[in-house]
């Protein structure tokens, strides 16, 4: 019989590591949810630096007039530098994330991813906020 329990024990081992989800498993599910959430924002880099651009046209047309409308200018400023920050923070993001595990454990990895999926979304958020502000400033 006691030549028996270290089967049991390796048996009963592998049915409780096949029950739940693996840590491989949730690393990989969260690595597709930061790309997802990098996907959604991506495309609207062009749109920022073209709504950039409209503000800075619109300050230098602004402050050619004899009494430019100063709270205007103040407003397309502000707006410039939130776009430019949102841009800069997505390549910021970009240029820091690891796509590679290297020698890390699982556990580490998924400390990294994460920390990786909390900051990809604040990027995404601050994409949101400034389009708003956007809207608000260059209503259609």
């Amino acid at each position: 019989m006691t030549r028996y329990i270290p089967f049991l024990t390796i048996v009963l081992l592998l049915l409780m590591n096949s029950c739940g989800p693996s840590v491989q498993d949730e690393n990989l599910e969260m690595r597709k949810k930061i790309i997802s959430i990098h996907d959604e924002v991506m495309p609207l880099m062009g749109k920022l630096k073209g709504l950039e651009k409209k503000a800075n046209q619109e300050i230098e047309s602004l402050q050619q007039e004899e009494n430019p409308d100063t709270a205007r200018i103040e407003e397309l400023r502000a707006l410039a530098i939130d776009l430019d920050a949102a841009y800069e923070g997505m390549f910021d993001w970009m240029h820091q994330y690891d796509a590679l595990d290297g020698d890390k454990t699982q556990e580490e990895i998924k400390i990294y991813l994460d920390k990786q999926l909390i900051k990809v979304t604040e990027v995404n958020d601050q994409f949101k906020e400034v389009l708003a502000k956007s809207n608000q400033v260059f209503p259609d």
